[in-house]
């Protein structure tokens, strides 16, 4: 088992907040609400305090990334900090240093806050232990990507008016989404009911019980009623012939459309954490339509991302 999210072992010198986000997996639910209350706050308009002047936030990214990277990015300016990349093609990764050797050399210049995105489940963990910054995990192979979960979460909050008691189903390549992951814990911890839906080969073992969620084999029964329904990437670089025969079957049982909008709860949400394929899981009509909120997916993350940041710099101390 990984390491809780905001682990005690782990607590800023000044107390309230700790000192790395890992994962939603542990999360208090108080904590969530803070990161989502001063999210909306910033999604508002409200000031950013310059809670990282004189600071340096790492964006140590190992797989490629838009929203993620560019998000903590103008997030860590809006907050006065200086941003330091690790680009792994232009970098002495490419001369075989390893990414703990990458990230302590770029600390040692002056970095407070390490963001990571690597191929690896644990890579956050592992560098929260090495090195003296704080460490927030941008997405760790099939494990977690908190950050994703805390914007859906505000997304539909500020659409919906609430999570409590919402029906939220999340479907696709489940099996290698730790958005899934992060969202099924996040939506759960906050109140909503969850489904898991997908073909039976894109599902995790024992989903049910590893979750707490419904599991769903099939598209229209997993939307039924449901006020907001994730649509998933399909992760063309996974999937071989053992997890589906081809993206056309995988389109014509699971994409999201028209049609299986129409069996949705009134007013309900589409969300997509992307990049999209139009098309295989999802309708390129209904990725633009009034129901969809992806673009409000996109704004709200550089004003939760820094939230997470301002809280970790401040040590708990919110703006006034």
């Amino acid at each position: 088992m990984l390491a809780s999210a905001w682990s005690p072992e782990a607590r800023a010198p000044a107390g309230g907040f700790p000192k790395h986000l890992l994962a939603i997996e542990g999360l208090a639910r108080a904590d969530a609400e803070a990161i989502l209350a001063l999210g909306e706050r910033f999604l508002a308009g409200g000031p950013m305090p310059p809670t990282l002047r004189g600071r340096a936030v790492l964006t140590a990214f190992f797989e490629a990334s838009t929203r993620t990277r560019t998000s903590f990015e103008m997030a860590a300016r809006g907050l006065g900090g200086q941003v330091l990349s690790l680009t792994p093609a232009v970098s002495s990764v490419t001369k075989g240093e390893t990414l703990l050797d990458s990230v302590r050399t770029l600390e040692a210049m002056g970095a407070d806050v390490v963001v990571v995105r690597h191929a690896s489940s644990g890579a956050a963990e592992f560098l929260a232990r090495k090195v003296r910054a704080s460490v927030v995990n941008a997405g760790d192979g099939a494990h977690e990507h908190p950050t994703q979960a805390l914007l859906d979460a505000l997304t539909v909050r500020r659409r919906l008016g609430r999570l409590e008691g919402l029906t939220v189903a999340i479907c696709g390549d489940v099996l290698h989404s730790r958005v899934a992951r992060s969202g099924a814990r996040l939506f759960a911890l906050l109140g909503a009911r969850v489904r898991f839906c997908g073909p039976p080969t894109l599902l995790p073992p024992a989903a049910a019980e590893a979750f707490g969620v419904e599991v769903f084999e099939r598209l229209d029964a997993a939307v039924a009623g449901a006020d907001v329904v994730m649509g998933l990437r399909v992760q063309r670089e996974r999937l071989a012939g053992a997890f589906l025969p081809s993206l056309e079957d995988y389109a014509r049982g699971w994409r999201l459309d028209r049609e299986r909008l129409a069996r949705l709860a009134p007013r309900a949400l589409v969300l997509h954490p992307g990049p999209m394929n139009r098309g295989v899981e999802i309708e390129g009509a209904l990725a633009d339509a009034p129901e969809s909120a992806v673009l409000e997916q996109v704004r709200a993350g550089v004003a939760v991302r820094a939230a997470v940041l301002h809280l970790l710099g401040a040590a708990g101390a919110p703006p006034s």
